[in-house]
């Protein structure tokens, strides 16, 4: 029972997409960071909103 409990890869998916979510949330963090340039979270949507809205991007 036990011989047969460690040859079972159900879970292993479930790993490795955890892994993966993880790794892309961590890449768009890191890039978010990057764009923001020191400013807030908020600043950086109001940025993006007032450019998608305008035709000036400031």
């Amino acid at each position: 029972m036990f011989h047969q409990f460690l040859q079972e890869e159900d879970g292993a998916q479930v790993v490795e997409y955890a892994l993966i979510i993880a790794v892309i949330s961590i890449a768009l963090v890191i890039a978010l960071q990057a764009l923001t340039n020191g400013a807030s979270f908020t600043t950086f949507i109001a940025r993006v909103a007032t450019c998608l809205t305008t035709a000036v991007c400031v």
